[in-house]
């Protein structure tokens, strides 16, 4: 009889161990463990081992190889994928519970002519998934849906088929029937990774999967999960909030740097080609408190809100609330003001916002941050066409931000005429638009004469 061997996993991030335990100790998850069988002995398909013909080639003797692309009817999209979906790559698209993963996913594939797409869906039926096709207003003839949960019926459906765009609608609800355990254990979710890409290698099929995310931000199931596939990306925002952020984790055919910016609406996901008008106050007369930072995500530029408000101290022990933005940053950045310039930041209440809900953690708007909160704390708006970019050490140095010369150009493009940077930059031959005046600045007790 066939020896049954088990092992033991943490449900939160796929660790495995050869026994029990209370804490994970990759993550430090409590009460995590769950234990699931891994192998039959000679049954299991795993155990078996067949013959490889692949030999062992010189670089020079491999032909390159020239990948096709999709072009998805999401520019966005598309922009974050590194120029369109490679063709037998596999897509993880992770996101909250209620962000437009589905949406997002259904739209690309209604709108994207010249493809034939299988639209597997674990989750909903097929008169739920037509209703949300109907609100999107958006119908290709070659869109199929399919609601299924065997593994099997899906790889045996897609070699009938023949889809150039496989989406599967989730991950944790796909199981094979090899495996015992229950869908979205580890094993189900690492054994039908694996065999869709398998899958998506042979038969040149592009397939995208739909992954939940745990409490923590990071996709749930096993860590191998984001190994076996080529492409990560992660869709972001608050559900408060109708702007989201497409993010480019992991991608073997291009870079991660990339975002792609959408909006919520009642027609589906409209793509924002220009994040910073709809980041940026539209108010009519200038306000305390009130400063515009250049971010740099990846490589694209953009404009943003900065809104800080500093009060007295009601209850004794001052308040640090930060939206958007790094608590602990803010608390430093407050720490060198008190330090550096002699503000008295221990009597106050520091609130900090970024406008449209965005979390940015780029370093460049520190000077931003700061000098909102130099603004709040003396009742004195800055300047009119203001704009600021830098990060601030520890001794109240102005360092350079990265990308200077885009920050600068995206500035100029909506009319900001005067931008605050780093000193270090003085003398290194930054392209200036015409009509931009660059104010460089040291420490930033030079920051106040700067900007008011």
């Amino acid at each position: 009889m066939a020896k049954v061997k088990k092992a033991f996993f943490c449900k939160e991030c796929g660790n495995e161990a050869p026994k029990w335990f209370g804490q994970c100790p990759a993550c430090g998850a409590w009460g995590s463990c769950t234990e699931e069988v891994i192998s039959r002995g000679s049954e299991s398909a795993a155990g078996r081992r067949t013959q490889s013909e692949a030999r062992p080639q010189r670089v020079a003797e491999i032909e390159d190889a020239d990948h096709q692309r999709i072009l998805l009817s999401s520019a966005e999209m598309n922009r974050v994928l590194g120029g369109g979906l490679v063709k037998g790559s596999m897509v993880l698209l992770g996101g909250e519970p209620g962000i437009g993963k589905s949406t997002l996913s259904l739209q690309v594939a209604l709108a994207t002519e010249g493809i034939k797409t299988l639209y597997v869906s674990g989750e909903e039926s097929a008169s739920q998934i037509k209703m949300r096709a109907l609100r999107l207003g958006v119908a290709n003839e070659e869109c199929y849906i399919y609601p299924e949960t065997v593994l099997e019926n899906i790889i045996g459906q897609v070699e009938a088929s023949k889809p150039d765009l496989v989406v599967i609608d989730s991950i944790q609800t796909i199981y094979s029937e090899a495996i015992e355990s229950s869908a979205g254990s580890v094993s189900q979710i690492r054994e039908c990774a694996a065999r869709l890409l398998k899958m998506a290698k042979e038969s040149g099929t592009s397939v995208i999967i739909i992954g939940h995310i745990t409490k923590d931000g990071t996709i749930a199931g096993p860590k191998i999960l984001e190994h076996i596939v080529d492409v990560v990306i992660s869709f972001e925002g608050d559900n408060n909030n109708v702007y989201r952020i497409l993010r480019g984790i992991k991608n073997r055919f291009g870079a991660t740097f990339e975002i792609g910016v959408f909006e919520m609406r009642e027609d589906g996901l409209g793509e924002v080609e220009n994040p910073s008008e709809i980041l940026l106050g539209h108010q009519h007369e200038p306000l305390s408190g009130v400063g515009v930072g250049a971010a740099v995500d990846g490589i694209r530029p953009y404009l943003i809100e900065v809104q800080a408000l500093v009060s007295n101290a009601a209850y004794g022990t001052p308040q640090r609330s930060a939206t958007g933005f790094d608590n602990r940053r803010l608390n430093m950045l407050l720490a060198v003001l008190e330090k550096r310039v002699g503000m008295k930041m221990f009597q106050k209440d520091v609130f900090l916002n970024f406008a449209g809900g965005f979390k940015v953690q780029d370093t460049g708007l520190d000077l931003a941050v700061v000098g909102a909160v130099i603004s709040s704390y003396f009742d004195r708006a800055i300047g009119e066409g203001v704009c600021m970019a830098g990060e601030i050490g520890l001794s109240g140095e102005v360092r350079p931000a990265p990308r200077t010369e885009q920050r600068i150009a995206e500035a100029a493009r909506h009319g900001f005429g005067k931008v605050i940077v780093s000193g270090y930059l003085a003398g290194r031959g930054l392209k200036v638009p015409d009509g931009v005046e660059v104010v460089y600045i040291n420490t930033i007790g030079e920051l106040a004469a700067a900007m008011f």
